[in-house]
């Protein structure tokens, strides 16, 4: 288990460490996160750790299955959403996801989905995620798209490929 992950969990009820932590995520409040950060045992330089942690003050409701293609396919069951010949909105969300490179591209894309599943309440499990994201390529790509397509899931249109 990652230790600063049990760091959070342990402070996850300081709502001040928590907001200090959710200002990683915004460009411009980036400097304000870094004493909480430092707290926790992150270092500034550290982006991966760093945005896993404002994830985490976001939305610290956590499972310990899964991966994050998983979570992204509970969103889209948990909105009801209906595959018919085209793509649904969070299914296109996802192919962006992870079409993206890393870095911030990649980081924005993971904050909005993470920002969708605490709407839809549903779980993450932040240690897969701080590994997949630290080492982002195409095997964890792969990994989650068939987290997320699982056996058993209706076609895509040959249009929307």
């Amino acid at each position: 288990m990652s230790t600063f992950l049990e760091r959070l969990r342990q402070r996850a009820d300081d709502r001040g460490l928590m907001a200090s932590l959710r200002c990683v995520l915004v460009e411009g409040k980036k400097h304000r996160a870094w004493p909480a950060l430092n707290r926790i045992g992150i270092g500034v330089r550290n982006d991966v750790d760093a945005l896993v942690a404002g994830l985490f003050a976001t939305h610290p409701e956590e499972t310990y299955t899964g991966n994050f293609g998983a979570t992204c396919k509970a969103i889209e069951t948990i909105r009801g959403e209906n595959r018919g010949d085209k793509l649904t909105p969070t299914e296109r969300r996802f192919q962006y996801l992870l079409a993206a490179e890393k870095g911030d591209e990649l980081y924005q894309r993971v904050t909005r989905m993470v920002l969708l599943a605490k709407s839809q309440g549903v779980r993450i499990n932040f240690e897969q995620l701080a590994i997949d994201l630290r080492f982002w390529g195409d095997h964890t790509k792969i990994e989650w798209a068939a987290a997320y397509w699982a056996e058993g899931a209706a076609p895509i249109a040959e249009e929307d490929i």
